[in-house]
């Protein structure tokens, strides 16, 4: 089940990548003036929270104990690292974890801020 809602949303990137667009996808995206989480990607698909190196594994768990503390958690950026670029990996993994956590997810890429969409919805 897990390999299907990934294949769904690499496809959905991928259809965006091509130019073709949903309604849902050209809908302006409005921009927090701050997030509760900032994240910043870094080596292998990693992400770096808090100064903590994290698979995504990891910190799903991270942003999962936040929101059981009832620390904000529904605004999350994702940024380039000082050496690495964010990568279809990071977009991806992130997705996923903003689908089954619940919160809205963008990235930060050359200076523009864009909201991470998805088609799928978060399972039961």
């Amino acid at each position: 089940m897990r390999l299907l809602a990934l294949l769904m949303v690499v496809v959905a990137l991928g259809a965006c990548a091509r130019g073709t667009r949903s309604d849902t996808a050209k809908a302006p995206v409005n921009v927090p003036a701050s997030f509760d989480v900032t994240l910043i990607a870094t080596k292998d698909g990693q992400f770096d929270y808090l100064d903590a190196p994290l698979t995504p594994q990891d910190l799903r768990a991270a942003l999962n104990y936040r929101k059981e503390q009832s620390l904000p958690m529904s605004t999350v950026l994702l940024k380039r690292g000082e050496k690495d670029k964010v990568k279809d990996v990071h977009i991806v993994a992130l997705a996923r974890i903003a689908v089954a956590l619940g919160f809205t997810a963008y990235v930060m890429e050359d200076g523009e801020i864009n909201e991470i969409r998805t088609t799928t919805t978060k399972e039961e």
